[in-house]
């Protein structure tokens, strides 16, 4: 998928004038796939532990209000101006890595002030915080220039951003992390999913795994954040899925999701970027598309059940 996706459509990349053709495919669109599936691989990944860490199927990576922090570093850097040094696209990226740093101190921070502090703590923190950032944003949206109003909105739907490889590889670090984090803590994702007390019966120190998990996933999560925007439903179907196809064992999620995940951002992209050529659809539209029947399937399957 990753070797086919760029060359689509076919007439479109081999019909121009020669060099041309090797331009767009090598400056392009291969850096451009090799961020979706960076970006979708990263997606799937935190939903899966997170998935593992709330013991709710229905969870996603921006549970804990990581993509509102980016979404509102990333509008205060469009609406306010805030380039300095920085060219107009990489001050966006750094004011939203910074916001979404921020919302993780905040839900850390909150968690940690409580004695006994739970995993619903963690949660009712996050969405707390979710709901901060999306009140300034739309703050910051009223009192600034009407203007730049749609380029924050288009950034908000999601896309895949890349104008060159280095845009791609600056998500690979905090991929590496989370991976390393996911692979070397498969049995303990395992037995999270039976419960706190649980866990701690079977020998696993949850407050240390929880907190390794989720700095290194929710950075992750940043980290694409910052790149591409928030891009929904990429963590919440393909965990899932992956768990329907293969069982609830992580050794064997933690590389499917990998996986599979980034096909999938792969084949929303090439849609979003081809169903009305030459225009583009963010490809977050894409994937909400897809993820709101899934997720209503997901709820009336399990009714049944």
């Amino acid at each position: 998928a990753l070797i086919g996706s760029p060359v689509l459509p076919l007439g479109e990349l081999f019909g121009n004038p020669s060099g041309a053709d090797a331009n767009l495919f090598l400056n392009f669109r291969l850096p451009r796939s090799v961020m979706a599936f960076l970006a979708g691989s990263s997606l799937a990944l935190a939903g899966l532990v997170f998935q593992a860490l709330f013991r709710n199927p229905l969870a996603t990576p921006y549970t804990l209000g990581v993509s509102g922090g980016a979404s509102f570093g990333a509008v205060a850097a469009m609406q306010l101006g805030m380039m300095g040094a920085f060219s107009q696209a990489a001050s966006v990226q750094t004011s939203a890595f910074l916001g979404a740093l921020l919302s993780i101190a905040i839900v850390y921070g909150t968690f940690r002030m409580k004695r006994r502090a739970s995993v619903t703590t963690l949660l009712l923190a996050g969405v707390g915080c979710s709901f901060l950032f999306s009140s300034l944003i739309m703050l910051l949206q009223y009192v600034c220039d009407p203007a730049k109003t749609i380029h924050t909105l288009y950034w908000m739907m999601g896309g895949v951003f890349a104008t060159g490889f280095a845009d791609a590889l600056r998500i690979v670090p905090a991929l590496v992390a989370g991976l390393a984090a996911a692979a070397l803590l498969t049995r303990e994702l395992d037995i999270l999913t039976l419960g706190d007390e649980n866990s701690g019966a079977r020998g696993v120190n949850v407050g240390r795994v929880r907190t390794v998990l989720f700095f290194t996933v929710s950075l992750m999560t940043a980290a694409v954040v910052s790149q591409c925007g928030p891009i929904g439903f990429v963590g919440m179907m393909v965990p899932h899925a992956c768990r329907l196809a293969l069982g609830p064992l992580h050794r064997r999620l933690v590389p499917a999701s990998l996986a599979a995940g980034g096909v999938f951002l792969l084949a929303c992209d090439v849609v979003a970027r081809t169903v009305v050529s030459p225009a583009e659809i963010p490809v977050g539209v894409i994937t909400s598309l897809c993820g709101a029947p899934f997720l209503l399937y997901l709820l009336s399957s399990r009714s049944r059940a």
